[in-house]
């Protein structure tokens, strides 16, 4: 029936039909829903089952742990600190929501997590797909080609990069950028050289600092406040240690239950994604551990060479810390591996996610005023992945040559 369906409003849609210009729209929902109609069938062409739709909708699905702790930890995060009294907490429409469903501010029970969490998680996912989908529908009505599905990735990940209590105005206005300027100024999905997801996150982070950094911003409760593990650390003097500060464990930190971007908290639920990603050959697994090496050679020269007099405490964070805190985990397995921005040839791969490594660490001890770092240091790599390739196919040349020569 909604393949009969289909086929009547193609007409409508269709060359000289009266809603050709909105056929980019038709054409996303009917390949979204089945197979294009237009495939390779002659043996002369090499064919795979592996197209961009189900390469998209599978990056979706590995962010789908991602999904389930943005919403569990963020209305667990909220609840624990209702439920201790930290502050006076303000009836918001969310609060009122929950009561009137007959929830509570349970932390120990999951359906009230998962509940008040997802009333913050959900409307911040709702306005990145209208908003950016608006643009993508208009540059694909203007440039008369179809509506790419690079976009259900950009829609899926920018929204797991922010604190749950942002401006829904803000989350328009920030994906608006990153799909604009990010991407399809460049030419479209294919053609940008940055991340359009990091790229919207990095333009809310220095336009609006007051509503993307601090501590008033992670908990999703009115008049309560709290640290992420990195921005406790920053601020402290030297000889501090995150579970000092934080009340923290480094389990915590790698299960996710700690103060953060909504889906970046847990290190368990990216590694998950990282195992689908990597098993179905969407994700570099050379990149991921190549971030991994460069973060761990960095941040151990930082440990063992740093004065336990340094009055930064950053420097005397463990190696191992530094892979479950911030985004880390996040920005290695589904940031740094974009096969548009990343860098494409194999051995290029490892110089690049090395880059990253060693920029993330770099970035967070010696500037404590951007103690994230993985965001501007995947920024950086994309902008030095062409370069990279580029030595990386002259030294092969240069080796062929040799050995042809010879």
């Amino acid at each position: 029936m909604l393949r009969n369906l289909l086929d009547r409003l193609h007409p409508l849609f269709g060359k000289g039909g009266r809603l050709e210009t909105l056929y980019p729209l038709y054409e996303a929902t009917d390949t979204f829903l089945y197979t294009p109609g237009d495939i390779t069938k002659r043996a002369s062409h090499v064919r795979d089952g592996m197209d961009l739709k189900r390469m998209m909708i599978l990056v979706v699905v590995a962010l789908g742990p991602c999904f389930f702790m943005a919403m569990h930890n963020t209305g667990f995060q909220a609840n624990m600190a209702i439920e201790g009294g930290l502050g006076t907490a303000q009836e918001g429409w969310r609060e009122s929501a929950l009561a009137s469903l007959g929830r509570g501010h349970d932390p120990g029970n999951f359906i009230d997590n998962f509940a008040l969490g997802a009333l913050y998680f959900l409307p911040i996912y709702a306005v990145t797909m209208i908003a950016g989908g608006t643009w993508e529908l208009l540059f694909s009505i203007v440039r008369k080609h179809d509506l790419n599905e690079g976009f259900l990735v950009t829609g899926a990940l920018f929204p797991l990069t922010l604190p749950p209590t942002i401006p829904l105005w803000q989350v328009a206005l920030g994906i608006s950028f990153g799909v604009v300027i990010g991407k399809e100024v460049f030419g479209g999905t294919g053609k940008n050289f940055l991340n359009p997801a990091l790229t919207a996150r990095a333009f809310l982070y220095f336009a609006y600092p007051a509503e993307i950094t601090g501590m008033a911003i992670w908990t999703a409760a009115d008049g309560f406040s709290g640290a992420t593990p990195l921005g406790a650390l920053a601020a402290a003097d030297a000889g501090a240690t995150i579970q000092m500060l934080t009340d923290y464990s480094w389990w915590d930190c790698f299960l996710g239950y700690t103060q953060g971007s909504m889906g970046e908290t847990s290190t368990l639920a990216c590694l998950l994604g990282a195992g689908l990603l990597i098993v179905t050959g969407i994700g570099s697994w050379r990149i991921m551990l190549g971030v991994v090496i460069g973060a761990l050679i960095t941040s151990t020269l930082f440990y063992f060479g740093s004065s336990s007099e340094s009055a930064n405490a950053l420097l005397q964070m463990g190696p191992l810390w530094h892979f479950v805190v911030g985004g880390f985990a996040f920005g290695t397995v589904f940031m740094a591996t974009d096969p548009v921005s990343a860098a494409m040839t194999e051995k290029g791969r490892w110089w690049y996610g090395g880059l990253i490594g060693v920029m993330t660490v770099l970035i967070r001890v010696i500037n404590p005023a951007f103690p994230e770092g993985i965001m501007l240091a995947i920024l950086l790599g994309n902008t030095m992945a062409p370069l990279i390739d580029y030595f990386v196919i002259q030294a092969n040349i240069k080796r062929r040559t040799a050995r042809y020569v010879a």
